[in-house]
């Protein structure tokens, strides 16, 4: 009779701890990929943080163009007239065909001041020629003017924040899409974190698969001897290759769930080729402790949703008083000083202006309302009503992030329970599996009996890694919460990253 097999867990465990220190030498040519680096990597290649990080760079050029409104206005006409006419009135022209020319050449800027009103100044020249009588009019002159004018709104649209609406509203716009790349960075952080992790536990989870097909194989050549020897049954040797080939299928599908997992990972940290992706650091075990209380501060201060939240409720409050102030009479203050000369000559025409002898000035003003107003008043009224709601959606905002940090806290101290729980587990299954073996030798247990026990030891490992694997995952999940995950991973987020952007695209 052949000698009863003798199979040790020392020696098992023993191999299964090996193979999977082992993993990275193992994989030749494979890609050693540390945390830090796939934060890194995620943080400088991912697509979706790419796309998002236009948004600033977008609103950035949104601020500069409302701020155009204070470029200085350049303006220039020249303009030549020639006509040949019946005079409506003889008397006058001193002819019965009336031949005139004129030339025009004027120039000015203006420009628009923070109060509202708009500041110009213009230099007008024309040259004037007929055949009138000579007696009775002239016929060849110049007449020239030095014009300097304010428009200055009384009521409506007067002041600096009426009249930076737009270039504030832009401002706050690009505060909110810098805090919303901010949300999607930390996704993309936090997703990078759980991923990682992901594969971490389906390398394990193989490696575990493997030794259970080593255990499953010495099992049926050992229960290939003993049949052979008489010792056991025939049937004892299907239940055996039954166990081998389920295990054979568990690693087809554990090494398939690994490469759906890489190919995953590749695609959020931009990686090419297809190297085999062996994480470097192993999950903490290291309990961590938090205050409710400190963690809803912390979130209300830091979490990106509420500072978009907030820029827009800042945006709203500005527009809504920009238009309270549009729904006044629209009155005007209108001035004009200008310098004129009229002459024969353009020269002493020119000279005329700077004596100032001829001076015109003028002063008004211009009022304007539309009776009912309705179109201020409702404008003025829906944007109360979206003031009101964004103040809700706030408020919404921050109940949602209370009951998440919550939730976290939960979450983390039940899955810091559940380690010590599954360690106890895979324990107990490991004797359990050891005893069995021993029935199996004393011929108290069959086969499938060891097998489906062994195959107990699998789960429990496989729920120690599992709860190892959602304990860190909650790490991320609180510091996600409460808005720390970015500064946790040493990550500045600050406007000059989308600036650059901006930068490059005015080249």
């Amino acid at each position: 009779m052949r000698p009863q097999i003798k199979i040790s867990l020392t020696i098992l465990f023993s191999f299964y701890l090996g193979a999977a220190a082992g993993m990275a030498s193992a994989e030749e040519g494979a890609l050693s990929l540390s945390m830090k680096d796939a934060i890194k990597r995620a943080a400088e290649n991912n697509l979706d943080v790419k796309i998002e990080l236009y948004n600033p760079a977008i609103a950035e050029a949104d601020i500069r163009r409302n701020a155009g409104i204070y470029d200085t206005l350049l303006n220039a006409l020249v303009n030549y007239n020639n006509s040949t006419t019946t005079p409506s009135n003889i008397v006058i022209t001193g002819t019965d065909i009336t031949k005139q020319q004129s030339f025009e050449f004027n120039a000015g800027v203006s420009q628009l001041i923070p109060t509202g009103g708009t500041v110009a100044i213009g230099f007008n020249n024309i040259w004037y020629n007929n055949n009138f009588d000579a007696t009775r009019t002239l016929t060849n002159y110049y007449q020239s003017d030095l014009v300097l004018s304010l428009n200055q709104p009384l009521l409506k649209n007067f002041g600096r924040e009426n009249t930076e609406l737009a270039i504030n509203v832009a401002r706050f716009a690009k505060e909110g899409s810098l805090e919303t790349f901010r949300t999607r960075l930390n996704n993309t952080v936090s997703q990078v974190l759980n991923e990682y992790f992901k594969l971490y536990s389906l390398r394990q989870d193989l490696e575990v698969k493997k030794v259970s097909l080593t255990l499953a194989q010495r099992i049926l050549s050992d229960t290939q001897g003993r049949v052979k020897a008489g010792v056991l049954p025939a049937m004892e040797i299907l239940n055996a290759e039954f166990g081998v080939a389920t295990r054979e299928k568990d690693i087809i599908d554990a090494q398939r769930a690994l490469n759906d997992e890489m190919d995953l990972i590749r695609v959020l940290l931009q990686l090419q080729g297809n190297q085999e992706i062996i994480p470097t650091d192993t999950p903490t075990k290291q309990e961590l402790t938090v205050e409710e209380d400190e963690a809803l501060t912390l979130a209300f201060a830091t979490r990106p949703e509420l500072q978009t939240q907030r820029a827009n409720l800042k945006s709203r409050e500005l527009q809504t008083r920009a238009l309270r102030n549009r729904t006044l009479p629209d009155l005007t203050f209108r001035t004009s000083v200008s310098l004129t000369s009229l002459d024969r000559s353009y020269s002493n025409g020119i000279s005329n202006i700077g004596s100032a002898d001829y001076p015109v000035w003028g002063l008004g003003l211009q009022l304007s309302y539309p009776l009912g107003n309705r179109a201020a008043e409702n404008e003025y009224i829906q944007n109360k009503l979206a003031l009101e709601q964004t103040r809700t959606q706030l408020k919404a905002i921050e109940t949602n992030i209370a009951n998440e940090v919550r939730t976290a806290i939960r979450g983390l101290r039940a899955s810091f329970k559940q380690l010590e729980v599954t360690d106890r587990g895979r324990a107990f299954a490991e004797e359990r599996l050891n005893a069995f073996i021993k029935k199996n030798q004393a011929g108290l247990a069959t086969t499938k009996d060891v097998l489906d026990v062994e195959n107990d030891l699998v789960t429990a490992q496989n729920n120690q890694i599992r709860a190892l694997v959602d304990y860190n995952n909650s790490i991320t999940r609180l510091w996600l919460t409460t808005g720390q995950l970015l500064d946790k991973q040493g990550i500045k987020v600050d406007e000059k990253q989308a600036d650059s952007l901006y930068d490059e695209a005015r080249r």
